[in-house]
């Protein structure tokens, strides 16, 4: 089958799947036109309150999620040989991809700047009070740099946990996660109440997913019925940004990276996981999409020893399409908001879209409910950025598609990096398509 034709079946699947979020995209979007034209400030109300509902919900579960993220995939590797192997070649590996990413996100960002267009939609009280509170973190920050990373180091884990501080929590969370892993099966307890705490709060998000279609139409009607259907040409731009970087991530970076690194060519390994691929696409959730990657590497010349150890920690921390999506989205609210991009900042806002891509569970919208981790390193909630977030969901299960595509692809390109360095890998078997077993 021609790769346009599986494209068109994994979106078509996608829609089959997220209808309800389409839904409400296309609802909010006719409701928001009828009211640009006849304002209710009632209902007009209702949608705000509807809205910001969705996005406290989102904000509620970031602190279980992110650290029982951290403490599982940390302990998952262990103090064991295989660490000691390939352990740290994959941690590289996959800093190396989603590095890349980020450059790809905040270049193509800086030099289209597809927040612009949306800064006439912005109050300018609310611009004035975000550019503040960010000028205020930032001066603070940069005064003392010597400060800013004993910042990191929480003296007090509690008070950071109250107060929401997330790269303190981060911090502490890794070092404990570490000591957890040194000490064996003593840790059995403890990790398995973060397992659960794990699986409770993934369910939190499957609800608050299924609370996307009323939020989603909530924020798509109310940015229309204030600034009508021209919103769509500032949501344009930031889609074709995340396009172009997603696609050069996709044909250049990852093919370079096995061309750099082994001897893989990325033509046999892309046609090898098609079908995870396409599962990708359109489910959005790499942890959904797990099990068939596994089974399209083994069943195609990567060894079980490999694809079992790397792909589901790379399905827990490894989101380079995430990482991309959530510096493009960053600096796109910091464009429309009218913050002034420091070096400094632009700086601070990669290394937090990587800590905080990392942290993101594998499901879908949970690359934006991850974003408020880089919002708070630069002094900002996404209550404050209320408007702008409209833009973003207006947008983003057809984003969240094409960045998890990303994210299960890249899984597989640093598996098969590492099963070709460890001689893991059967090239008679990956060359000869003809020869695949079918995934059941």
């Amino acid at each position: 089958m021609k790769v346009h034709m599986q494209i068109l079946i994994a979106l078509g699947l996608g829609i089959k799947r997220n209808w309800h979020i389409f839904f409400g995209i296309i609802a909010g979007i006719l409701v928001g036109i009828y009211l640009h034209g006849h304002p209710s400030t009632l209902i007009s109300n209702l949608l705000i309150f509807i809205g910001q509902v969705f996005i406290r919900l989102i904000q509620m579960v970031v602190i279980p999620l992110v650290v029982s993220a951290i403490i599982i995939g940390i302990t998952s590797i262990g103090d064991n040989k295989q660490l000691g192997k390939f352990g740290t070649k994959m941690v590289l590996y996959y800093g190396i991809i989603t590095t890349i990413a980020v450059i790809i996100g905040a270049a193509l960002s800086l030099i289209m700047k597809p927040g612009l267009g949306a800064a006439h939609y912005i109050a300018a009280n609310t611009a004035t009070e975000v550019q503040s509170s960010v000028a205020a973190a930032m001066a603070q920050q940069q005064g003392n740099i010597l400060n800013l990373f004993l910042g990191f180091i929480p003296s007090n884990p509690l008070h950071s946990f109250a107060a929401g501080d997330m790269v303190p929590i981060i911090v502490f969370v890794v070092i404990f996660a570490v000591a957890l892993a040194k000490v064996g099966d003593v840790n059995r307890p403890i990790v398995s109440f973060f397992e659960s705490v794990f699986a409770a709060t993934m369910k939190i998000t499957d609800w608050i997913m299924f609370f996307a279609a009323p939020g989603v139409f909530a924020l798509t009607a109310s940015a229309i019925s204030s600034f009508g259907i021209d919103i769509f040409m500032s949501i344009s731009k930031y889609l074709a940004v995340l396009l172009i970087g997603f696609a050069i991530q996709m044909f250049i970076v990852y093919p370079m990276f096995l061309k750099f690194f082994s001897k893989v060519s990325a033509a046999m390994l892309f046609s090898a996981i098609a079908e995870a691929m396409m599962v990708a696409f359109g489910t959005a959730s790499s942890s959904a999409t797990l099990p068939l990657t596994i089974a399209c590497c083994e069943k195609r010349g990567i060894s079980h020893k490999i694809s079992s150890f790397v792909l589901p920690l790379g399905a827990t921390l490894n989101f380079d399409g995430t990482a991309l999506l959530q510096t493009v989205a960053v600096i796109f609210l910091a464009q429309a908001y009218g913050v002034v991009l420091t070096p400094f900042l632009i700086i601070q806002i990669g290394l937090l879209a990587i800590i905080a891509s990392s942290t993101c569970a594998g499901i879908p919208g949970a690359g934006l409910i991850t974003i408020a981790l880089i919002l708070n390193g630069m002094g900002l909630s996404p209550e404050q950025l209320v408007a702008g977030f409209a833009f973003l969901f207006t947008i983003e299960r057809v984003t969240d598609m094409f960045r998890t595509l990303l994210n299960v692809t890249s899984d597989a390109v640093v598996t098969a990096a590492i099963a070709d360095n460890e001689n893991e890998i059967n090239y008679d078997l990956l060359n000869n398509p003809s020869a695949y077993e079918e995934i059941a």
